[in-house]
């Protein structure tokens, strides 16, 4: 009986939606780590001012987005350079550069884009499960 049920559990696991959106199942037992000091914290990035290469102001970091486990985009908040209200995009991680400036204790963000890139990016909206 305990492996039938099992079993109809798995499938029903297997058929819910939400559950190919999720991160991968924990393991049995933790894992703790050690951070190392080159990593970069969410908490960070979270309201960083993204800059062009020629300096201008791109966005604004608003979210960090993971799928399987791993980083796979970076949500813009780009209302406010655009002159519009709120809009977000969302940009592949590799696409922005992001560093600590030891003499200014700061951290910085750029990517290789102008205003007319991002004016043509896709929109992303904070709806459904997203919705604030």
């Amino acid at each position: 009986m305990r492996i039938s049920a099992i079993i109809v559990l798995s499938a029903l696991g297997l058929a819910d939606v939400s559950h190919a959106q999720s991160t991968p199942p924990a393991s049995d037992a933790p894992k703790f780590i050690t951070i190392s000091n080159n990593a970069i914290l969410s908490s960070r990035l979270i309201g960083l001012t993204v800059l062009s290469s020629t300096g201008q102001s791109m966005g604004r970091i608003e979210d960090v987005v993971f799928e399987g486990g791993q980083i796979s985009g970076v949500v813009l908040s780009v209302g406010e350079i655009l002159g519009v209200s709120q809009r977000y995009t969302a940009v592949d991680p590799s696409a922005i550069s992001i560093k600590y400036l030891e003499a200014e204790g700061k951290w910085q963000a750029t990517m290789n884009a102008d205003l007319e890139q991002l004016k043509a990016a896709p929109e992303f909206r904070y709806e459904g499960k997203w919705e604030r």
